[in-house]
């Protein structure tokens, strides 16, 4: 029904536009005599009156045919900009030219049937009424979008006179829905200071975007510089946080290049934009044919990492994906996302415990994979100081099996997702992980598999991660939690730390720990802070900050080597690899069918057995800052 009332709609705007350009033809027509001859009808030479009713007609269907031709009967005169106007204008020269070949070709050998002002004075009327009757319908658009927004609107400083901003302005003046009013830009060049856009001043540089929030009573700030690195946005950043209003940014240089720059593509700024360096670029087309054709397998599927190393493998045309994880709910939605994004995909989805030795004997048995991501771990510090157990028996006993697997199944590659807190861990998780890196390194001189361990940070925005836990606090009013006020952390956000394990991945020879290189630590009280500001709030007043202490077994700052591991290059200046420590590894193996044996029965001592097997794993240490 409501496409019938459209399609009526559109047939009578249609029938409107051509009856009025139809009168137009005919008073443009007629005032171009009558201007001729000094607004007289009587000094209008009968002869000249009969051959312009005489050609009426055909200059009628003429004027028809070449607007409908240059789609001025389908155009959205209400979004009408310049590319209209060359179309009205273009039409309006063409129909006036025709017009002429019509008058001339009927009186042939006459050398004036009309006078050549007629013409000239035609096409002007002509122009001047079809532009009139288009853009009436823009104005009165615009008119009441004003009303609208006069009723209630909030009032945006967008940063940034590009391409960008000139795109997100004009959107917002001419949405009808959207409540926001342009009161100013800002721009730190200097030669775009003090002209306008769409009718908005550039006000000036960032260093007065503190002043014009105060004076301007601005709301929101929006941040129109798709193109600039992240160094420069954290520049503006640092500046618009202490404002107190809401931030928004366009999310990539992609959107403008692809026309897409528009208020529905804006994002609020998050804490990642505040790190400041150059996101890490992976020319993964290069390296990632070792996994085309091949069978993948990624255990923990699910998770924040094993997900995102499933979406960048499938875009790389495996002979088969499958995904390994025990937890049904988060793994449901990354097989939704990647048969929709990858129909032609063969992907398999099964829900499994790495614990269990007959189920992964049976799915190696059955599907046969040739590379594997094992990223399937308990990887909260705080909740495996509490359950030590669990986190030996999920991660150093799963990650056991499913090595042996991958050796009795003769798997090509095996990489397993590590953690700089395997590095002189001070929890039973990080300890956990040190082991499962031995077990890597031994299984690896046993073995056709080439084993390899990539060793990386706090990864932004993952499960449980800390970004997620301050924005929720933030939400709810506070209080945002910190453990120690000195506290560091490395982050990368997940695609990073993905790209980096599969290239890694093809850098393998077997035995290595990579150790990717994470930048600067962070403070995680200035992430809060940040976060805190940038949702409009100020710390401390808004939001308090409060001081918890460290957690058991957390440290003030993770390490990346052990002293004895050393450090070596690769082809990418952020990918390393830490030499292996050499271990009595038939030693080491005993230990490991002891523990098994042991952590079943549940004791309360796992800790002192855990630091026999990996002696860098100290409990009770004391972490200070150097």
């Amino acid at each position: 029904m409501r496409q019938v009332i459209k399609d009526r709609q559109l047939f009578i705007r249609r029938i409107f536009l051509i009856c009025y350009d139809i009168l137009a033809v005919f008073i443009s027509s007629m005032l171009a005599l009558l201007i001729r001859f000094d607004f007289h009808l009587k000094n209008i030479p009968p002869e000249y009156l009969n051959e312009v009713w005489k050609a009426l007609p055909y200059m009628l269907l003429a004027t028809i045919a070449i607007f409908w031709w240059l789609r001025l009967y389908s155009s959205l005169w209400s979004y009408a900009g310049a590319l209209e106007v060359m179309y009205v204008v273009s039409a309006c020269v063409i129909d006036t030219l025709i017009s002429a070949g019509i008058i001339l070709l009927r009186n042939w050998g006459d050398m004036y049937p009309v006078p050549r002002s007629f013409y000239i004075l035609f096409g002007l009327f002509l122009m001047v009424m079809v532009l009139g009757c288009r853009y009436s319908y823009r104005a009165l658009r615009s008119l009441r979008i004003l009303h609208k927004k006069k009723a209630y609107q909030r009032n945006v400083l967008v940063v940034g006179a590009g391409d960008a901003g000139n795109q997100l302005i004009k959107e917002i003046n001419n949405s009808y829905y959207i409540e926001k009013k342009v009161v100013g830009v800002i721009d730190d060049d200097c030669a775009k200071i003090g002209n306008y856009i769409h009718g908005t001043k550039v006000l000036g540089d960032r260093s007065c975007i503190l002043e014009k929030v105060q004076e301007l009573h601005v709301h929101e700030i929006i941040i129109a510089m798709p193109s600039a690195s992240p160094r420069q946005i954290r520049g503006i950043l640092e500046v618009c946080k202490e404002t107190g209003c809401e931030l928004k940014r366009l999310p990539g240089i992609y959107q403008l290049v692809n026309g897409e720059v528009s208020v529905s593509k804006l994002k609020d700024v998050d804490v990642n934009d505040l790190l400041g360096r150059e996101p890490v670029s992976v020319d993964l087309e290069s390296i990632m044919g070792y996994v085309s054709g091949k069978v993948v397998m990624v255990t923990g599927g699910g998770g924040s990492i094993g997900s995102e190393l499933c979406r960048q493998v499938a875009e790389h045309h495996p002979k088969r994906l499958i995904i390994v994880d025990i937890y049904e709910n988060t793994t449901y939605d990354i097989q939704n996302e990647l048969k929709v994004k990858f129909p032609e995909l063969d992907l398999v989805v099964l829900i499994a415990s790495v614990r269990n030795t007959n189920r992964m004997n049976h799915i190696f048995e059955i599907y046969r994979p040739e590379i594997i991501y094992h990223a399937a771990a308990h990887k909260h510090v705080p909740l495996m100081e509490e359950s030590p157990n669990e986190a030996i028996k999920n991660n150093v006993l799963g990650t056991l099996k499913i090595v042996q697997a991958a050796d009795l199944y003769q798997v090509k590659k095996f990489v397993m997702i590590s953690t700089d807190k395997a590095v002189n861990p001070t929890n039973i998780m990080g300890a956990s992980k040190r082991i499962c890196e031995m077990i890597i390194q031994t299984y690896n001189r046993r073995s056709e598999t080439e084993y390899v361990a990539v060793r990386f940070g706090n990864v932004l925005g993952s499960n449980g991660s800390v970004i997620p836990l301050f924005k929720k606090q933030i939400e709810r009013g506070g209080p945002v939690t910190v453990t120690d006020p000195e506290i560091v952390r490395y982050f990368m956000t997940i695609p990073e730390a993905v790209s980096l394990v599969l290239q890694a991945g093809a850098y393998a020879k077997g035995g290595e720990i990579f150790v990717l290189d994470m930048g600067e630590p962070v403070r995680i009280l200035d992430l809060a802070k940040n976060l805190i500001l940038l949702s409009g709030h100020k710390p401390d007043e808004d939001i308090q900050i409060i001081f918890t202490g460290l957690r058991p077994g957390e440290k003030l700052y993770e390490e990346i080597l052990m002293e004895e591991e050393g450090m070596q290059n690769t082809e990418n200046k952020l990918i390393h690899i830490g030499k292996p420590i050499e271990m009595d590894e038939e030693r080491f193996l005993e230990q490991l069918n002891e523990l098994k044996e042991y952590v079943v029965t549940e004791p309360d001592d796992i800790r002192d057995w855990v630091k026999r097997i990996a002696p860098t794993y100290h409990p009770e240490a004391e972490v200070q800052m150097k």
